[in-house]
Parts: structure tokens; C-alpha cells; sequence
């Protein structure tokens, strides 16, 4: 006696289906699609670690302790101006400016330490309360004039540069106090304030933008600023707060970085505005607005500091450097728009 097999007793097909990562369209498992969908989401994190291995393996300097806290060090007051840029970034803006802030906020805090010795509390909220005040001139700029982000922030730029060369009457502010120097160069747990900071921003941030309300207001402002004051939204202020806290954190880096050299340059951040923008950028962030992570900037920004270290100790020469940040750039960019496309 045979048994006959219906249709609801048909052995099930075992291969699973997954979402696409690029086109959010199922897909099987393991399949081509799913292999390109991981490939294009995971593009940054599979070129990092093609970067470290590469110079792992021409030097054995790269893969060293010493080494990791090298390029922490140098990444950290990179990571105050990136963090603030991605927020600007996310509103569908640009904040050009933070170079000059950088170097204003460092010769107004030059000037406070050597005024006042012993007073590094005092040193530090001077630097951060400039860059914040420049920040607020962005923000009105912006919001409240409406001008157009590149142009208020390159206005700003402009004049910041010119700035910082009146604070110090044209020269560098030198002769600071030692305890001028310890701002960045104190250790705590083993970590320099800078890269202690610059983990804690990383982390907070990462927190507010995913879990708070202000920071889906920020993406939605982003996304659509029309539908986002349809739905009750204050754009205004969101595009006020994200400028004020670009130029905080671009005050507090530019101390930072004054107090490594324990001096005080007028040109000291002089185009750092284009790695903040290059580290978004990388990091995954739309310049178009409403898309992009803290973590992908954190990303970008390592992925850029490895580069320079890295190139560094194998002596590439600092155009070849710049020739190769432009293409990985471009080359970021390149990608969002061909997922873009294919999400829609």
C-alpha cells in the first residue's frame, strides 16, 4: 500500500530569504544580490580592513599599541568638529566655518592663559564660549535670515580667519604657562583628555541622535524640512541648535589643539573644515540631508587618520596623500548615490 503526497505535505524549500540591504526587496540567502547588498552597506568597514591589513603588512610600526594611540591622539580633535558637522550635515546644511573657529576659539584661549595663569577652567570656557557665539551667528544666519548655509558659513569663515589674526595683532600668542599645556596632555585611565572626550561624544551623541526626539527631529528636518513643520516640528531652532553646536565643539577642539603645541597659531585649523566634511562624507551621510549615523563618522574619521598614518610611515608624500583622500571621497559618494538609486 503507497502513501500518496499532497500538495500541503511537500518538503518545505530550505533556503531562507532576507531583506536587501540596498533595495529592501527579499532576497535568498547567500545569493549574489544579498552578497552585493552586504557589500555596498559594508563597503567602509571591508575597505578599513583592507587599509589596516595593507599596512600591517608593509610595516610592522602599524600594527602596534604605541601605533593605535597615535592615531587616536591625532583623531580626536578631528572628532569634536566631524560630530558637529554631522548633525549640520543631517539638517541637509554645511557648516564651512569650523577651520576659523578653530583658530579663534585657540587665540582667544591663548590670550585668557597667558592673562590669567593657573586658571585652565577659565582658559577652556573662553575658547568654548567663542566658538559657541560663532556657532549662534551660523545658527541665526540660517534659520532666522534664511541665507543659505555655504554662504553664512563661508562668510564666517572669512571673517574668523581674519579674526583670530586680530586677537594675537598678526603674530602667534607664545610664553603660555605650563598649565596651559596640560588641557590635552593629561592622562586619565591611561587616555588623553582629547581621546577621552572624543569616545564620550561618540557614545552620547550616538545616543541623543538614535533614542531622543531631538534627534529624529534633526532627521526629519532633514528629510523633508516641510513635512517636518507640518507635523509640529520647530525647524527653526533645530537648525539653530545644530549650528550653535558645531561651533561649541569646534571651540573646544581648537583649545584642544592649542594646548598640544602650547601655543597659540591664527592659522591653526586652517582647512580642517574639509576633513570634518570628508569623515561625514565617508562615514556614509547624505549631503543632501536626513540620512547618515554618528557611527559612520567615527568610521570615516578613522578611516582618514589611518590613511594618514599609515602613508606617513611608509613616507608617501603629503600630495600623493591628498590625491588619495579626494578619490576614497569621491568614491564614498559615488556609492550612496548608486544605493540611492537603487533603494528607489
Amino acid at each position: 500500500m503507497t502513501t500518496e503526497l499532497k500538495p500541503d505535505d511537500a518538503v518545505p524549500d530550505s533556503s531562507a530569504t532576507v531583506t536587501s540591504p540596498t533595495t529592501g526587496e527579499p532576497v535568498k540567502l547567500f545569493s549574489r544580490a544579498w552578497a552585493t547588498g552586504i557589500a555596498v552597506r559594508y563597503s567602509m568597514v571591508i575597505v578599513m580592513l583592507l587599509v589596516i591589513a595593507y599596512f600591517s603588512y608593509r610595516s610592522a610600526r602599524f600594527a602596534t599599541p604605541d601605533n593605535l594611540v597615535t592615531i587616536l591622539v591625532a583623531a580626536a580633535p578631528f572628532a569634536l568638529i566631524a560630530l558637529g558637522q554631522t548633525l549640520v550635515i543631517l539638517t541637509g546644511g554645511i557648516d564651512l566655518s569650523v577651520g576659523s573657529v578653530i583658530a579663534v576659539s585657540a587665540m582667544a584661549g591663548a590670550a585668557t592663559a597667558k592673562a590669567n595663569p593657573g586658571q585652565v577652567w577659565l582658559t577652556v570656557l573662553v575658547s568654548m564660549l567663542v566658538g559657541l557665539a560663532v556657532g549662534c551667528v551660523n545658527g541665526f544666519l540660517v534659520s532666522r535670515i534664511n541665507v543659505p548655509p555655504f554662504i553664512a558659513t563661508l562668510g564666517t569663515l572669512t571673517a574668523g580667519s581674519g579674526l583670530a589674526y586680530v586677537i594675537g595683532g598678526g603674530a602667534p600668542i607664545n610664553g603660555l604657562p605650563p598649565e596651559f599645556g596640560s588641557i590635552a596632555n593629561t592622562k586619565i585611565l591611561g587616555l588623553q583628555i582629547p581621546v577621552l572626550l572624543m569616545i564620550i561624544g561618540i557614545i552620547a551623541l550616538a545616543i541623543i541622535m538614535k533614542r531622543t526626539t531631538y534627534g529624529m527631529r534633526v532627521y526629519a528636518v532633514g528629510g523633508n524640512r516641510h513635512a517636518a513643520e507640518i507635523a509640529g516640528i520647530n525647524a527653526k531652532n533645530v537648525l539653530f541648535s545644530v549650528y550653535a553646536f558645531s561651533g561649541l565643539l569646534a571651540g573646544l577642539s581648537g583649545v584642544m589643539l592649542a594646548s598640544r603645541v602650547i601655543s597659540g597659531p591664527p592659522n591653526l585649523g586652517q582647512g580642517y573644515e574639509l576633513d570634518a566634511i570628508a569623515a561625514v562624507v565617508i562615514g556614509g551621510a547624505s549631503l543632501m540631508g536626513g540620512r547618515g549615523t554618528i557611527w559612520g563618522t567615527a568610521l570615516g574619521l578613522l578611516m582618514i587618520q589611518t590613511l594618514n598614518n599609515g602613508l606617513d610611515i611608509l613616507v608617501v608624500p603629503a600630495y600623493w596623500q591628498d590625491v588619495i583622500k579626494g578619490v576614497l571621497i569621491v568614491a564614498a559618494v559615488a556609492v550612496d548615490v548608486w544605493s540611492s538609486r537603487r533603494r528607489t
